[in-house]
């Protein structure tokens, strides 16, 4: 079904559609919140299949291969709460600002995509007004929910990356994507590197870049602990894989999470 992108349409979702977001452990106290923004293949009804096949669309240019179910996975070991968006990168990218050009990629890794040639303004707001905000409000929601019971939540972004791009190997197994928050990286870093991965400081992206748009608005703004992680493809594109991940970066995260003699539970006071 090819995708008509200079239509003029009402609305991008239909009520019996999936939400733009799916919240897990929307009321946990545990200072931590993680997002996956490009958790998701899906493309509205409305936008068909956007032009394009059917391999393409399970390809990693419309989603982060394994970051959902890696995310999935960490939070239900940590309990804590996630915010994962619902729909494909190639629909809006929710990790790039709206001024950014690649919001609306009309081509990824050598591949047209006919659904966004010739967007007009008015497609680009609706996508705008019912899949980017509202997965964007949802986490401002959450991190103020979190900051009533502890100043500093620390926020986690879970992204995967190819392991061969633009012709390019890529041999780092993990990225750690920081900018403001040197201190959190580290930690990560180190701990990773002890856990016998090959890391990635600022590689293969690096979070002093504008595209690292959700840590940018979300955590670095107000100044509270972040950091961006970045899985290679094929170490969680199975189950044994997502479990490996999540099993030491849950070791990760737990040691930067204290409970104190009343149960409160809280970060470390050399991240705040």
């Amino acid at each position: 079904m090819k995708a008509n992108s200079s239509e003029i349409r009402k609305t991008l979702l239909s009520l019996d559609e999936t939400s733009s977001y799916a919240t897990l452990n929307p009321n946990s106290i545990t200072p931590v919140l993680l997002v996956c923004d490009h958790a998701s293949n899906r493309f509205p009804k409305s936008l068909g299949t956007m032009g394009l096949d059917y391999l393409d669309r399970v390809s990693h240019i419309t989603f982060d291969i394994g970051s959902r179910a890696t995310t999935e996975s960490l939070a239900k070991k940590l309990n804590v709460t996630a915010i994962l968006c619902q729909y494909s990168r190639l629909v809006i990218d929710c990790n790039r600002n709206l001024s950014d050009n690649s919001a609306y990629l009309d081509k990824s890794d050598g591949i047209d995509i006919p659904g966004n040639q010739n967007l007009n303004s008015i497609n680009k707001e609706i996508r705008e007004s019912e899949i980017y905000w509202p997965y964007h409000n949802a986490i401002d929601a959450q991190i103020s929910r979190l900051k009533r019971e502890n100043p500093s939540p620390l926020i986690i972004s879970i992204h995967s990356f190819t392991p061969v791009f633009n012709g390019n190997k890529r041999e780092w197994e993990v990225g750690v994507l920081w900018d403001k928050d040197p201190t959190t990286a580290k930690i990560f870093i180190n701990k990773l590197k002890d856990a016998g991965f090959l890391v990635g400081d600022n590689k293969p992206y690096s979070g002093k870049d504008p595209e690292d748009f959700t840590l940018d608005y979300h955590a670095e703004s107000i100044g509270l602990p972040h950091v961006g992680i970045e899985i290679r493809q094929d170490l969680i594109n199975h189950d044994d894989g997502i479990m490996r991940l999540s099993n030491t970066l849950h070791e990760v995260i737990s040691s930067l999470v204290l409970t104190n003699t009343s149960n409160n539970i809280q970060i470390k006071k050399s991240l705040r």
